[in-house]
């Protein structure tokens, strides 16, 4: 729901009205890179808000993670930034995912080209493959792996997955950054009732799979980024605008 919520007025949701360390949108990532322009991870109803703040006026290509509103409420406002620049916009998903878009809003086809991720997609220098992931109580989602063809460096991005297995962890492998979805630090709920990691979940994950680095988002109200919680080296929590560089 991003931070601060309307309805809340715990610590963090006042510190981010107040200070703003704490403010941060819906879970989106920038992908820059000479070979292939600018892309988005996502497009979700921060989208203007994203692209104001951080003076963004286009970008080449979107990739999508799933049909939540959270992952894409801001398609319609691309897909008017498209129309007034006169040109189609360029969105890859797993074809399940674009049919259920296009239920959603079916009039984004008229700005949009939706174009089905098979097993494997090149972008410029990046080789990436998109991967199944369980999403809890709220079915499942995709991750992303971006490998460079030259240099073997390669990075996932996973933001909404739970109590992965098997198959589903093989991508995240051998990786130089991982950013995987943490809602909360230690999860309170019932697990039936869970969708995403906590923390705690988070770390017990990267021991088993040793990234070189990790970058925990999707973070709801209950992370306090003024906090020291004592996050192993190597490991943070995203802020609002954060950039790092493979």
């Amino acid at each position: 729901m991003g931070v601060p919520r309307v309805y809340c007025s715990c610590d963090v949701c006042e510190e981010a009205r107040a200070e703003g360390k704490n403010r941060r949108f819906r879970s989106l990532a920038q992908l820059t890179d000479d070979s292939f322009g600018t892309m988005l991870i996502d497009c979700g109803p921060d989208w203007r808000s994203g692209m104001e703040a951080f003076g963004l006026r286009d970008v080449d290509t979107l990739l999508i993670t799933h049909a939540h509103f959270d992952h894409i409420g801001g398609l319609p406002e691309y897909a008017d930034l498209c129309r007034w620049l006169g040109r189609r916009g360029k969105a890859y998903a797993k074809q399940e995912v674009i049919e259920e878009i296009l239920v959603r809003f079916p009039w984004l086809r008229n700005q949009i080209d939706f174009l089905p991720i098979g097993d494997k997609l090149t972008f410029g220098v990046w080789e990436t493959i998109c991967w199944r992931v369980n999403h809890g109580k709220n079915g499942y989602a995709y991750a992303f792996r971006f490998t460079h063809a030259a240099s073997g460096r390669s990075f996932a991005y996973c933001s909404d997955a739970i109590a992965l297995q098997g198959e589903e962890l093989e991508p995240l492998r051998d990786l130089d950054v991982l950013i995987l979805g943490t809602s909360f630090y230690e999860e309170p709920f019932a697990f039936e009732t869970r969708s995403v990691y906590d923390v705690k979940e988070g770390l017990q994950l990267i021991e088993r799979l040793r990234p070189g680095r990790t970058i925990f988002t999707h973070m709801s109200h209950d992370i306090d980024l003024t906090r020291d919680y004592g996050l192993p080296p190597g490991t943070a929590f995203a802020r609002t605008g954060m950039s790092i560089t493979l």
